[in-house]
């Protein structure tokens, strides 16, 4: 992993390195200089935003340092990630960027990039752009030279595009009409489409968390705070609610009843009513090493087989590519439905769960019965530096204790978050308590080590 690249693109805190506006600009000229090409014409990029106060600081930097380098910039404004993904390649740009820290709170922020057929970056391209980045001298020459710089452009259109892309992709099914939602935006990019989205599809919406300031954006709401949205959802005698994070590539559900469901729990939905309607082209769902064991044992008995990756969508996506699945993600939310999109998509998510409900007739408390999820713990702990995990002595005494005590039982996953300074200790095991009871063993050898 690079200096600057981590899991989902560059990550920080705003306004220092490395999302500081120096270096944004640097970033911007090394993502122009990657992807330019002399034997074709001048390429054009696009870039998107979420509700973050620091956003615009951060495009203009990156747009500026694009520019530069006598490249057009078009402006998307506040879109969903991927939305900018679904519009670079229906458009024909040459990259998609996204200055989005997706659930992170608002000090947060980062840059996303997608390649001109709407895919996330390989790590191979990665770090090129990181290696122009570091050895910017070259590039701020070149630019001197250049002049006839490039323009900025506005979308004014960016989310109405994408608006209608969504709907398209439930142009067959059964009519969402009728249906009572709730939705948490999050305060984030999904606080100026979803809303129009599902009422255009004739449901009955109402929203919650869906007045971004820049800095309220994923504060105890969202997909990572749904408590506030199962509330509402059963005051409100509502069908489901949905949850989405920051940028709205995830998404959390919410039942009738006020129980989340994981992403798993829907993923397991999905993929039944995807395999009873033909849409699986292999009975092959991928998901991350983070899915909890009851999601394989589901699979199992659809019938379907299961592929697990490393942690991050874009790495969900190569092994779906790989295994020649359509279908994959994360119990984060992040869900990939590869017949319609090229990346994880919150609000696609949703709309295909919402299908799942209406062609089966059942509630959603009803569906989730698919998978029983096997108890889990997950303890973050702030960590001060990220040496190799199994370096620490006394952290892998403590996971080799426990992975002994569970036998076949159970699970531990420990690992560091690929954008936070944590390390994520995960344990599954037989009950509730004993899970708890192991994971918070593993986690105080952490604290000790590195906190």
């Amino acid at each position: 992993m690079g200096e600057l690249f981590g899991t989902d693109g560059i990550r920080g805190i705003a306004n220092q390195f490395p999302l500081d506006c120096e270096t944004a600009l640097k970033a911007g000229r090394a993502i122009a200089a990657y992807f330019d090409d002399e034997k074709q014409a001048p390429g054009r990029f696009i870039i998107g935003q979420d509700t973050r106060i620091s956003g615009n600081m951060l495009v203009s930097a990156l747009a500026a340092g694009i520019c530069s380098m006598g490249r057009d910039v078009y402006l998307a404004g506040v879109i969903p990630t991927p939305g900018v993904a679904y519009l670079t390649a229906a458009n024909g740009f040459k990259a998609g960027i996204v200055i989005s820290a997706s659930h992170n709170p608002f000090y947060d922020n980062g840059i996303k990039l997608f390649n001109g057929d709407g895919y996330k970056l390989s790590d191979a391209a990665e770090r090129s752009i990181e290696r122009l980045i570091h050895d910017d001298g070259s590039l701020y020459q070149k630019s001197q030279t250049i002049e006839r710089v490039g323009k900025l452009h506005h979308v004014d259109d960016a989310p109405d595009r994408y608006g209608r892309f969504l709907q398209n992709c439930l142009s067959t099914g059964p009519s969402l009409a009728g249906m009572k939602l709730i939705i948490d935006c999050s305060n984030g990019a999904a606080s100026q489409i979803a809303p129009t989205l599902f009422e255009n599809l004739g449901t009955t919406v109402q929203t919650i968390f869906c007045e971004p300031d820049g800095i309220n954006i994923n504060d105890n709401c969202g997909s990572q705070h749904p408590g506030a949205l199962a509330k509402v959802v059963v005051a409100e005698n509502a069908d489901l609610g949905l949850a989405f994070d920051g940028d709205a590539d995830r998404l959390i559900a919410v039942d009738e009843s006020g129980r989340v469901l994981s992403g798993d729990q829907v993923m397991a939905i999905c993929a039944k009513d995807m395999k009873a309607k033909g849409e699986l082209a292999k009975p092959v769902v991928v998901t991350t090493v983070m899915s909890n064991m009851g999601f394989g044992a589901a699979l199992k008995k659809m019938g379907i087989a299961h592929v697990k990756a490393r942690v991050g969508d874009r790495y969900v996506m190569q092994e779906m590519v790989k295994a020649g699945a359509v279908f994959g993600g994360e119990d984060s939310g992040h869900m990939i439905f590869l017949n319609h999109h090229t990346t994880g998509d919150g609000m696609l998510a949703a709309l295909k769960l919402m299908q799942a409900m209406r062609s089966s007739g059942r509630s959603l408390s009803d569906l989730a019965t698919v998978m029983t999820v096997f108890p889990q713990c997950l303890i973050n702990v702030d960590v001060k530096s990220k040496p190799e995990i199994d370096t620490i002595d006394a952290v892998m005494r403590s996971i080799r204790t426990v992975e002994g005590e569970l036998g076949d039982n159970g699970r531990v996953l420990v690992r560091y978050s690929g954008t936070q300074p944590q390390c994520r200790v995960m344990v599954e095991g037989p009950t509730q308590q004993e899970t708890t009871s192991f994971c918070q063993q593993i986690a105080s050898e952490v604290v000790k080590a590195l906190g």
